[in-house]
């Protein structure tokens, strides 16, 4: 749902509204809102959030987050999942995780829910890669594909069942093939 305004909102306007659910997005000084969540997606986000935690956080290595609102180049976004390295987590002076993130994830996930635009998910990505994001997926439950975008380099498709999936750098530690993350939704 696209919101049309009389008078555009700023970046900074837009922030200091009340949350919406589903989430709100900020993209091109227009404000979508993000598709209810269904089961499939639910799901792999879950997962997702859950696997890459317990590869990356007891070594205070990087953290998953899911819609969690990134605000950076002039947009505000609510990526599916958003993993951060611990060192760039923004923390409150008492050192928890401080609840606005002002800054691009280091990998950011969409999962491609029925009816959903798969190009403006690829833009998301991105943008997130035009601003210092390390790689972007973007799932699509229904191809049973995941497409992998890092920043100077063309996508790769994974949709094999055996192919081991390509991480970022920073989670070599997270060996996740393309039919274990589509299994969860066999769970």
């Amino acid at each position: 749902m696209v919101q049309t305004l009389s008078k555009p909102l700023t970046l900074d306007e837009f922030l200091d509204q009340t949350e919406t659910k589903p989430a709100s997005e900020y993209i091109d000084g227009q404000i979508i809102q993000k598709p209810m969540p269904q089961g499939e997606h639910s799901v792999i986000q879950g997962e997702m959030v859950t696997t890459a935690n317990a590869a990356l956080k007891p070594n205070k290595i990087a953290r998953a987050f899911p819609e969690l609102r990134c605000t950076f180049g002039g947009r505000s976004i609510v990526p599916d999942v958003s993993v951060f390295l611990w060192d760039r987590i923004p923390r409150k002076e008492n050192g928890g995780v401080a609840n606005r993130f002002m800054l691009a994830p280091d990998w950011a996930t969409e999962i491609l829910s029925p009816d959903q635009s798969q190009t403006k998910l690829i833009k998301k990505l991105l943008h997130c890669l035009e601003n210092g994001t390390e790689m972007g997926w973007l799932i699509d439950p229904e191809e049973k594909t995941i497409f992998v975008f890092q920043s100077q380099q063309p996508p790769v498709a994974f949709d094999e069942p055996e192919q081991i999936i390509l991480v970022p750098s920073f989670a070599s530690e997270l060996r996740l093939s393309v039919g274990e993350l589509f299994g969860w939704l066999l769970e």
